[in-house]
């Protein structure tokens, strides 16, 4: 497969806030705020506009750029019910929440062509490449070439090595790009040591810092008259017939994408949010700039940075998986209501497992091992069943599911978490684009500290969790990083 997550992520295309994007420069990152991304991450769209139900406002969609985004046509009931029952619960409609505001009830787009129905994604910038490109299928980098702490090249796990005329650019990810700075003997010294490699730049930030989306969900089976994605994983006649439509470039199953989402603040979503606060600042670490900005963010009630996200799903994303052919739930079709909590407490880590580069490296998120990211994730389960019993997406169910009606104290609710958290897939932070004496990895013009030579230009860099999904801030700072190395090199 060529390209990063964007090849074969869930296509979400929405925008974190202006005070989040600003707390980067805040955090010690000149040039790195909302007044610079925004253009940058613009730059990347064209948005589509279609005639269907869901619509999109006029502010904070691009033209003209290589990645098609639009919302999809008329997403199925169970989806499309989602912005109304969200306004039920008293959450505002925002029509334009890719502006720097995200908070409220809205249809969001995808990344899509309409004109056929798939994926756009990293590889349309393709045909923009100068004839300078080279791709190199089914390579794998082992590590950075050091001389002197200079990047002089890259060497393959094949041994070739691959020789650097002005500097490289490591691109591997929040997971991988600190594997390649480890592997190269780049990072701290018991991590490198424990794996026999040599140390030869002190750079302790180097995996740390890692941070991600908890996420929690609930299910709830369909009424037996609406049709939703499952029956194309029970079903293989009816998965045929969608299958042949797509392929003709009519309405299927197979051009569903997620569309319906709230973003809000704690207050919205439980009234009461005094606990929730008490419990951030208990699990804030006050000596870490990070943990201050995202405390700062959660405690002020005019940040515009929602504390919790929450999709309307369509088809079973329960942790359990569908359910097994001879149980009671197969043949069965499910919605889910998926919640997020935007800024957890909790840093881990990703390190390498030995020098091998074949080895994977060992990850450590520490999910909920703050009391706040307990709490905060049970309160986004509950809200979860309080959305489906909130009209009309309660008229779409005959059953919950996930976590079932014998979940009830709050004893049980934490128990279902506990078994049940998992994640947005948005991990960073482990190259932290920060001042040094606070971890950084990457100076705000993205170099790595005490090589020449060397930047990371991925998710990795981003300092701080933000309250969206976050590849449209990883496309704006490779379009930032972009102008950065050609202004240099002009």
């Amino acid at each position: 497969m060529l390209g990063g997550t964007s090849a074969l992520n869930l296509l979400v295309w929405n925008r974190a806030t202006v005070k989040e994007f600003n707390a980067w420069e805040e955090l010690g990152n000149p040039g790195w705020n909302w007044k610079n991304m925004y253009p940058a991450m613009l730059r990347v769209e064209n948005f589509q506009r279609q005639a269907g139900e869901a619509q999109y406002g006029n502010e904070g969609v691009g033209y003209g750029g290589p990645l098609q985004i639009g919302l999809i046509e008329n997403p199925p009931l169970h989806v499309s019910s989602g912005p109304a029952t969200l306004r039920n619960l008293g959450l505002p409609e925002n029509l334009n929440s890719l502006n720097g505001n995200i908070i409220g009830a809205m249809y969001q787009p995808a990344m899509q062509r309409f004109s056929n129905h798939t994926r756009s994604y990293s590889v349309d910038y393709l045909p923009r490449a100068g004839s300078n490109l080279v791709i190199m299928y089914n390579s794998t980098v082992h590590k950075v070439k050091l001389d002197k702490n200079r990047a002089t090249g890259i060497i393959l796990t094949d041994g070739n090595e691959i020789k650097a005329k002005k500097e490289v650019i490591i691109s591997g990810g929040s997971l991988l790009s600190p594997k390649i700075l480890e592997l190269s003997g780049i990072g701290q010294k018991t991590v490198l040591d424990k794996a026999g490699i040599k140390q030869l730049v002190d750079l302790p930030g180097v995996g740390e810092n890692l941070q991600d989306h908890l996420r929690i969900q609930s299910t709830y089976e369909l009424k037996p008259e609406i049709l939703g994605l499952d029956i194309l994983k029970y079903n293989t006649t009816r998965a045929a017939i969608e299958l042949d439509l797509w392929k003709r470039g009519q309405t299927s199953l197979y051009q569903y994408a997620g569309s319906s989402y709230g973003f809000m603040k704690w207050k919205q979503a439980v009234g009461d949010d005094s606990k929730l606060r008490k419990l951030a600042e208990q699990s804030a670490d006050e000596s870490n700039p990070i943990d201050r900005k995202k405390l700062a963010l959660l405690t002020d009630d005019n940040s515009g940075a929602p504390d919790l996200e929450v999709v309307f799903g369509d088809g079973y994303i329960g942790t359990r998986g569908y359910p097994a052919n001879g149980t009671a739930g197969y043949g069965k079709q499910y919605a889910s209501l998926l919640a997020g909590v935007m800024h957890p407490f909790a840093r881990g880590y990703v390190h390498i497992n030995g020098s091998d580069p074949a080895t994977k490296p060992t990850i450590n998120p520490r999910y909920i091992s703050t009391p706040y990211d307990v709490e905060a994730t049970k309160q986004a389960a509950i809200y979860t069943r309080k959305m489906a019993n909130t009209a009309p997406f309660k008229d779409v169910w005959v059953k919950e599911f996930d976590p079932g009606n014998a979940v009830e104290t709050d004893a049980q609710w934490e128990k279902y978490i506990r078994d049940n958290v998992s994640t947005f897939y948005h991990p960073l932070g482990t190259c932290a684009m920060l001042p040094k004496k606070d971890g950084g990895v990457v100076d705000a013009q993205l170099k790595v500290y005490g090589v020449e030579g060397l930047r990371v230009v991925d998710a990795s860099v981003i300092p701080m969790l933000i309250s969206a999904h976050i590849q449209t801030a990883v496309y704006g700072i490779a379009e930032r990083a972009a102008d950065i190395i050609a202004a240099e090199q002009r």
